[in-house]
């Protein structure tokens, strides 16, 4: 199989498995123990599904019916604005970014608009630092700028404040048509943004009420800036959907993608592979790690399971990048604590070509290198890491891409989230909530000032009485 699928993606777990190069992998026998499990998950999950708690595959026609919607204000919205700013945090902007930076040009805002097909350049805002917010505001021309504030409740605060820095200075340039320049995503019926659209006439997309930031990327959350920015969004929910058929009709975990990985991945978690590494071997793949490392932590880590027992179930994401971190993280990896996890992810076949030339006047020790390519040095250097993983008895998988396309993707992102949802009923979790984020999130309510959390607010400012600095 080495990089190869005949089409789609396929998944390489060879290095997980016992060998006479791997004495400390799973046996066939391991593997197939959990069978019974997974069919009462698949059972289970079904249910969910069905009483509304896996929308994110439930909906997903419902989803392909909103495409030409969708594409019809994106178009608009490229002929009118030279620059998308996306305002979000957690999964409303990782996903969006994931996307971008896998299916366009890796310098798309730096590309002339012809060569972007003259659409608008991509600005995710993720976080709410003070300096890089007034920096990018200066820089923009609020006349040609549109802005997506994303919030399913209009609770974030940090979106919110964003939204609210942006209307003022929107206000102050572009005067009554202000509302031109900011669409919104958020609930179809409740939450703070919504009154504020429907009054002040912004544009509307709707967040479905049963789908959770980090599954909400085959949404409108992630569909709408792709759209704008040309992406083809049809063919991501086609390989989504083509996922989700495959999962749920096949039965087998040596035949269901989903049951695979998540059996993989709870066998060695019981054998104390806490961590879990993802390192895609592409630059265009870069992002999607950090959509999947929330994907797997906000999802898995947990203190109680379903009977309230307390557990801290949960297996550590960590995000690689081949072969940047074969020169920082493999040596940990290769000699360290023994565990962890590593899945690479991997792309059959590049959309582009790049050959090393050959130059019979520079040293004999580069000679190797002239006349082949990038794309076979890349090739070399993830194999040559399986192997280096491998004679050290370390666990690793891959996730193949035939190719990097929106279909492709949109396969992977289906992948990924029912493999989640697989390992939440392993580890007889919720793995749809976010109680320790919610804690957090009150507390900055508290401290902030928000009405009715007063008590919140002594409690935190007595826990930080004592300090200890250096």
């Amino acid at each position: 199989m080495e990089n190869q699928v005949r089409s789609g993606v396929g998944i390489d777990y060879t290095g997980m498995m016992n060998s006479p190069q791997n004495p400390s992998g799973l046996t066939k026998e391991e593997l197939l123990s959990l069978q019974n499990a997974l069919d009462q998950a698949q059972t289970s999950l079904e249910e969910r599904r069905e009483a509304g708690e896996l929308d994110f595959s439930k909906l997903l026609d419902s989803m392909k019916a909103q495409v030409p919607g969708i594409i019809k204000y994106a178009d608009t919205a490229a002929a009118n604005f030279e620059n998308l700013v996306v305002l979000g945090i957690g999964g409303s902007a990782l996903g969006p970014l994931a996307v971008q930076q896998a299916l366009n040009h890796y310098y798309y805002n730096e590309l002339p608009p012809e060569k972007r097909g003259y659409r608008p350049r991509l600005y995710v805002v993720d976080n709410i630092d003070p300096v890089r917010f007034k920096e990018l505001l200066e820089m923009l021309d609020l006349r040609k700028t549109l802005f997506n504030v994303i919030s399913k409740s209009g609770n974030t605060s940090e979106t919110m404040a964003q939204f609210l820095i942006v209307r003022d200075n929107l206000r102050r340039v572009c005067g009554d048509t202000y509302g031109e320049h900011i669409v919104v995503t958020t609930d179809k019926e409740k939450g703070n943004l919504l009154p504020i659209a429907l009054k002040e006439g912004f544009q509307r997309f709707v967040i479905p009420g049963g789908i959770g930031g980090r599954f909400s990327e085959l949404t409108p959350v992630g569909l709408l800036a792709a759209a704008i920015c040309g992406i083809d969004i049809a063919q991501l929910l086609e390989g989504a959907l083509s996922m989700d058929r495959r999962i749920r009709e096949t039965q087998g975990v040596l035949l269901n993608p989903a049951q695979l990985r998540a059996a993989l991945a709870h066998h060695l978690w019981q054998k104390g592979k806490t961590i879990s590494v993802f390192m895609p071997y592409a630059d265009s793949l870069k992002t999607m790690a950090d959509w999947y490392a929330q994907l797997w932590a906000e999802s898995l880590g947990k203190r109680y399971d379903r009977q309230g027992r307390e557990v801290h179930a949960g297996q550590t994401p960590v995000k690689a990048l081949g072969v940047t971190d074969q020169h920082s993280q493999v040596q940990l990896y290769v000699e360290g604590p023994d565990d962890k996890v590593i899945t690479f992810v991997t792309i059959g076949n590049f959309k582009e070509s790049q050959v090393i030339p050959l130059d019979p006047e520079l040293p004999e020790d580069i000679h190797f290198l002239g006349g082949r390519t990038l794309e076979e040095l890349l090739f070399a250097e993830q194999k040559a890491t399986e192997y280096a993983l491998t004679l050290a008895g370390r666990q690793h998988q891959k996730i193949i891409l035939s190719k990097l396309d929106a279909y492709n993707l949109g396969q992977l992102l289906l992948l990924l989230e029912w493999e989640t949802a697989y390992m939440g009923e392993l580890l007889n979790i919720n793995a749809y909530d976010q109680p320790g984020v919610e804690e957090g999130k009150n507390g900055t309510y508290a401290l902030m000032g928000r009405k009715g959390y007063d008590v919140r607010k002594r409690e935190i400012e007595e826990y930080g009485k004592i300090r200890y600095i250096l």
